[in-house]
C-alpha cells in the first residue's frame, strides 16, 4: 500500500480540508476485501512483534490523536488483536492529576514510555498540550508554571520541546509513529447519536463531548499547526481517513507493519558455546527414562 496520501511531509504546510478526505478509501469498493487484507496484516504484525520482543533493542511508540468518536479505541483493539499482551501496553491520557500537574507536561509520558522490545500505545498524548490547551488556554493557568511566554510564543516553544523530545527518543531506539484519525464532523455527529440511542454505548459519551463540537474549527486549526510544526523526518505524522473504521484499521496496520519491517529485525543469534550447551541439554533430556 502506498502511504504517501497519508503522510505529512516535513516542512510542508497542509490544510485538513483541502488536502485530506476523511472518507477516502483508496481502491477498495467493498469492506470485505479490506477486512481480508487486515487479517493478514494483523498476523504479520504479530510475527514482527515477536521478533521485536526477542531482539530487545528497539521499542515502538504509537501515538493516536483524534476528535471524539473517530475510532481510536476500536482501531487499537482490532489492529493489536494478534499481538502478545506481554509485549504491548496501552496508556489513555485523561486530564492531568494533581501529581502530574506538579511535574512538567512531558513527565507522565516519559514514565509511560515502552521498554525495549515492547510496543507502547498512547491513546491521546502530550500533543494535548498543543490542542485542547490551545483551544482552551485557561488550562495553562492550572499548570502552575512560574511564568510562560505570551501569545503564540508558548506554542512555538512547545513545538520545539516536543520535536527535541521525539528526536531524543528516536536516537535511543524508541521508534515514534504518530496517527491522526481524521473523522468528519458529520460522521462524528452520526456516531454521537448512535451512542445516545444505544444504551450499551451511553457510557462512551458525555455532554462535554457534544459541547466541544462548538470548537470544531478551532481544533482543526490547532491540529494543522501541530502537523505543520511537528511532522519531522524522524517522526512524521500520518493523517488517516476515519469515516470508515474498516479502512482506518487497514491503513494503520499496514503502516505499523512497514515500519517494523524497515527495522530489519531478527531473532538473537546465540554463540557456538551456547549451541554446544543446548545439544548437551538435548542429549540429557533424550536419555531420561
Amino acid at each position: 500500500m502506498n502511504h504517501d496520501p497519508y503522510i505529512v511531509k516535513p516542512g510542508s504546510q497542509i490544510s485538513l480540508i483541502k488536502d485530506y478526505n476523511p472518507s477516502y478509501k483508496c481502491e477498495f469498493h467493498q469492506k470485505g476485501d479490506a477486512v481480508k487484507i487486515l487479517k493478514a496484516g494483523i498476523f504479520q504484525l504479530a510475527k514482527y512483534q515477536d521478533i521485536l520482543y526477542a531482539q530487545n533493542s528497539y521499542s515502538l511508540l504509537i501515538i493516536f490523536q483524534a476528535m471524539d468518536a473517530a475510532g481510536k479505541d476500536s482501531t487499537i483493539k482490532h489492529v493489536m488483536s494478534g499481538v502478545n499482551p506481554q509485549g504491548c501496553q496501552v496508556f489513555s491520557f485523561k486530564s492531568p492529576s494533581e501529581e502530574e500537574l506538579d511535574h512538567d507536561y512531558l513527565w507522565r509520558s516519559m514514565k509511560s514510555l515502552p521498554e525495549r522490545g515492547r510496543i507502547g500505545i498512547f491513546n491521546r498524548s502530550y500533543y494535548e498540550e498543543l490542542l485542547i490547551v490551545r483551544v482552551h488556554p485557561e488550562i495553562l493557568k492550572k499548570q502552575q508554571l512560574p511564568s510562560f511566554p505570551q501569545g503564540n510564543q508558548i506554542w512555538k516553544q512547545r513545538f520545539e520541546e516536543i520535536n527535541n523530545f521525539e528526536k531524543y527518543l528516536v536516537n535511543n531506539g524508541v521508534i515514534v509513529l504518530k496517527f491522526f484519525l481524521n473523522v468528519s464532523k458529520s460522521v462524528q455527529k452520526k456516531r454521537f447519536l448512535e451512542r445516545i440511542e444505544s444504551p450499551e454505548k451511553n457510557w462512551k459519551l458525555s455532554v462535554s463531548d457534544v459541547g466541544e463540537r462548538a470548537f470544531w474549527d478551532d481544533y482543526m486549526d490547532a491540529y494543522e499547526k501541530v502537523f505543520n510544526n511537528t511532522s519531522t523526518e524522524f517522526a512524521p505524522w500520518y493523517i488517516i481517513p476515519a469515516d470508515r473504521k474498516w479502512f482506518t484499521r487497514l491503513v494503520v496496520a499496514d503502516i505499523i507493519c512497514k515500519k517494523l519491517q524497515d527495522l530489519n529485525l531478527h531473532y538473537p543469534q546465540i554463540s557456538e558455546e551456547n549451541k554446544r550447551q543446548l545439544q548437551e541439554a538435548k542429549q540429557t533430556l533424550e536419555a531420561e527414562n
